[in-house]
């Protein structure tokens, strides 16, 4: 199994090559070369299976020789035995033939863990049969840079550093990055929005000579290794519900559009999915793309939702590729079009496959505080308002197959919006009672490559 680049111009690489790239050199997102296909009584196995088991069969095809089955399993079963539920991701029902996925029972409460806790698994496997040591620099809108800080606290051979944007983030997700006290994480409270961040992440992987002097490695979404944890979760709930001998549906709060994309290769592998629904809220640029056939930048708009407050979707570049018959050269032509010029037009046969993949829909604020309370009065769900964003898409995409919406935040991680909404302020977990009581460890930074650098520099352990 090879890996190639979006943009066509870099070499192809083993699954533990991209891995442990993350960015690919010329810019692009790493994809494999083919995607494996299940068969329909492959699929059909994994029914009454653990997640552990569902996990290894969707993954092991991706991942070649990196590691032996024995190996594999082994990492799966240390990634998830820190979850809160033994389902991991359990299904509740929310009306007829609508249900949630809820992703929120890792360490921190969202569904990052389940990729981050893996990944960081398998960076370390790999790390220490290389001697080799790395620097992991992240951007976060909130949730990857816990989940990640969480994943690699301690770990040897790891020096970790998140950049979120100062006062963009719930109370929640900055002290979960601000008060772990290990001496390999670092949490970096940038000046600017999440898309400030994210490009000094990508001109830090850009920048050659800094990436091979501090062994820079990513696990944003950009690397193919999160994407494909992701994929497993489709797997289990859609045969919970009947798959493969029936249809399932998806509705996806998204901003990066990196778990829509995971939804979008479990189609790819042989599940039955009929409808992938990218639900975004008032920052709706995926929306917009897919309504209008032009990709056009507008400003962030500060949330209730803030993991989705983003204009620059990285992944959406892996689904431009194939929607552009994986010509490379053209999808480097249109992100510098969206780099220099802020937006660029889809052609009418690469937006027709884009269309006949994903549907879409927005939430405005009122939209997501009213989800919240008419859950919580119809159901006795409490939702975060990622998650609401999601079922107040879905609304509008039920019908005779089943439709999953997927939970991707615990609601308290956001107890001031979901409090708003209902009257109830959502406590956390009794294990993390004492967040707000510890104290933080935080370098505020301005929006300036320079600084980023040399603080990173500065403070990996050498």
């Amino acid at each position: 199994m090879l890996y190639v680049s979006t943009r066509g111009q870099a070499p192809s690489l083993s699954f533990e090559q991209a891995m442990m790239t993350g960015l690919a050199r010329d810019g692009g997102l790493y994809v494999p070369e083919t995607v494996p296909v299940l068969t329909h009584a492959q699929i059909a196995d994994m029914a009454g299976a653990s997640y552990e088991e569902t996990a290894f069969a969707v993954m092991r095809p991706f991942i070649g020789d990196a590691f032996t089955d024995a190996e594999f399993r082994a990492l799966i079963a240390a990634a998830y035995r820190g979850f809160g539920h033994a389902a991991r991701a359990p299904l509740v029902q929310l009306g007829p033939n609508h249900f949630l996925l809820e992703l929120v029972h890792g360490p921190t409460l969202a569904f990052k863990d389940f990729a981050m806790q893996l990944i960081a698994q398998m960076f370390q496997a790999s790390l220490a049969r290389s001697g080799n040591r790395i620097t992991i620099v992240g951007a976060t809108s909130g949730d990857t840079g816990s989940a990640a800080i969480e994943a690699f606290r301690g770990l040897g051979n790891v020096d970790v550093f998140i950049l979120y944007p100062h006062g963009r983030v719930s109370e929640v997700q900055r002290r979960q990055m601000t008060t772990p006290t290990e001496a390999n994480v670092h949490a970096l409270a940038m000046d600017g929005d999440f898309d400030d961040c994210q490009a000094a992440l990508k001109d830090m992987f850009n920048d050659f000579a800094f990436r091979d002097e501090v062994a820079l490695a990513g696990v944003n979404s950009i690397n193919w290794g999160r994407v494909l944890a992701q994929v497993v979760y489709y797997f289990t709930s859609a045969v919970s519900l009947g798959a493969p001998h029936r249809r399932v549906s998806f509705t996806v709060p998204t901003g990066n559009f990196g778990d829509i994309f995971a939804g979008y290769i479990a189609r790819r592998m042989g599940l039955p999915v009929e409808q992938l629904v990218i639900a975004t809220n008032q920052n709706d640029i995926l929306h917009r793309t897919l309504q209008t056939g032009q990709q056009k930048k507008s400003g962030v708009v500060p949330s209730i939702s803030p993991s989705m407050d983003i204009q620059v979707s990285s992944n959406f570049e892996r689904a431009l590729f194939d929607a552009y018959g994986r010509d490379g050269a053209v999808v480097a032509a249109q992100m510098e079009e969206l780099r220099s010029a802020g937006a660029f037009k889809i052609s009418q046969g690469a937006y027709d496959w884009l269309k006949g993949q994903f549907a879409s829909g927005r939430a405005s604020e009122a939209e997501t505080s009213g989800t919240i309370a008419a859950m919580r009065a119809a159901t006795g769900e409490l939702l975060c308002p990622h998650s609401a964003v999601a079922a107040k898409v879905a609304s509008a995409h039920l019908g005779p197959v089943p439709m999953i919406t997927l939970a991707t935040a615990h609601p308290a991680k956001f107890p001031d919006a979901v409090e708003a909404a209902t009257g109830i302020r959502p406590p956390l977990p009794a294990r993390m009672a004492d967040l707000f009581d510890r104290p933080e460890r935080v370098t505020r930074v301005a929006n300036d490559l320079g600084a980023l650098k040399a603080i990173v520099r500065d403070r990996i352990t050498t």
